[in-house]
């Protein structure tokens, strides 16, 4: 089965090179550091903690662990992979200069042996559930520690996984320790071959979030400078085809509520300028975040054509709809306008984070709707009962700090993997 895998990737090869370099081409964004994606150009580090995030959600999710490992492993390398280019900006954003960022390779065996050895990892970190056999196979060969981070697999991915289970077992014997998100994720996983004795049940650390210091007030002073005065509601990380139905709503809104501004900020940054020529087509008058202006008492939208402030952004808002989720993406992160106590609405297609939507539904804690018939219903009522937005955001909140200690459950189940290797630092 391994042999068929890489004689598959290798089939692959010319493909995924042209879709590299196509989308280099039209995207500035996707040359940097192009070489890491086949195998040149890493970092030269000894003995690294590394961890794997995808993109922006996983990096944000992973922002606490981070910090934690450089608070308790000072003394040693922190590399974080990404496969997007929105993601290394969060990285930077981030962390700055104090952890080392890198493309994850493609699945050939040439590049993953050229990646661990530039990065010579100790432990191996992958964020929620990447499974990636011959990264996977590399760490096993290297008696590399390797554990996957609030690991979820969807009953949907059961089956998919099933009709290539001897490599999926393959895959998971290596030593690979699942610190699932639930349960019922655990239970997924041993039905593929994972073993019960390195299978915990520690939780999702994304409800472990940390909001930056003063963002708050840091909204707050947002609003009384560029649109004071005004209801406000926010759409953050919206796809192709969601921001047509959301502009429409926000139109038939404006009936009802002529003062109302939406702040649309779409997931990605390449198609900032598609989204805004579609707000242009809608007659909306806009101020992107870029212009560095305060709206007009005629703006009806505040485009936000910027990386890394969609935070800021939900702290200046009086509700948010989370997107990903009228479209059928899967839905994005409710945990980050629920830590600031934002009322949240969300579609339908939530498959990324269910576990999660369902403990918000079932607390009356989230708004769920259809289609944009339903999102207008939705902003209306939040918007003139403001006790029940209220009561909303607090519910929120709520179950964001009683869901917390999923970081400390995993820092216990990494700590023994480390132990023989790094040396922590004394904890201050």
């Amino acid at each position: 089965m391994r042999f068929l895998y890489n004689l598959l990737t290798y089939l692959l090869l010319l493909p995924y090179a042209a879709y590299w370099l196509v989308r280099a081409v039209l995207n500035k964004s996707y040359r940097h550091k192009l070489g890491q994606r086949f195998g040149a150009g890493y970092p030269q580090l000894n003995r690294s903690i590394w961890i794997h995030a995808v993109s922006v959600g996983e990096v944000v999710a992973a922002a606490p662990l981070v910090r934690s490992l450089r608070r308790l492993y000072p003394q040693y390398p922190l590399l974080v992979t990404t496969v997007t280019p929105t993601g290394a900006a969060r990285v930077a954003a981030l962390f700055g200069d104090d952890v080392h960022h890198a493309y994850i390779p493609f699945e050939m065996p040439v590049a993953i042996d050229a990646f661990f050895s530039a990065v010579n990892p100790a432990i191996t970190l992958i964020m929620e559930t990447e499974i990636w056999p011959n990264l996977y196979h590399g760490c096993g060969v290297r008696n590399i520690p390797l554990v996957l981070v609030s690991a979820r697999i969807s009953p949907k991915s059961v089956d998919s996984y099933r009709k290539l289970l001897p490599l999926f077992r393959e895959t998971l014997s290596h030593g690979i320790v699942i610190a699932a998100q639930s349960k019922a994720d655990a239970e997924r996983f041993l039905s593929l071959g994972a073993n019960p004795a390195r299978t915990r049940v520690t939780g999702n650390i994304k409800f472990d979030i940390e909001l930056p210091e003063g963002i708050e007030e840091r909204g707050g002073n947002l609003r009384k400078e560029l649109f004071p005065d005004r209801p406000v509601w926010i759409a953050a990380s919206t796809h192709d085809k969601e921001e047509g139905m959301i502009l429409d709503a926000h139109l038939q809104l404006l009936g009802r509520h002529p003062d109302l501004l939406l702040i649309l900020v779409p997931r990605h940054p390449d198609r900032f300028q598609a989204v805004l020529d579609l707000v242009g087509t809608t007659g909306l008058s806009v101020v992107s975040r870029t212009e560095q202006r305060p709206c007009e008492p005629g703006t009806q939208v505040f485009f936000g054509d910027t990386m890394g402030e969609v935070t800021l952004f939900y702290a200046a808002s009086d509700l948010a709809f989370v997107g990903g989720s009228l479209a059928p993406v899967g839905g994005h992160n409710l945990l980050e306008p629920a830590a600031l106590g934002v009322p949240i609405i969300t579609g339908p297609y939530v498959f990324n984070s269910q576990e999660v939507v369902d403990s918000f539904m079932d607390k009356d804690a989230c708004c769920m709707v259809a289609d944009k018939e339903e999102l207008v219903t939705a902003v209306h009522d939040l918007l003139i009962h403001t006790d029940r937005a209220r009561e909303i955001g607090t519910r929120g909140l709520n179950i964001l700090h009683s869901s917390r200690g999923a970081l400390k459950r995993l820092l216990d189940v990494i700590d023994p993997l480390l132990e023989s290797q790094i040396k922590p630092a004394p904890l201050t």
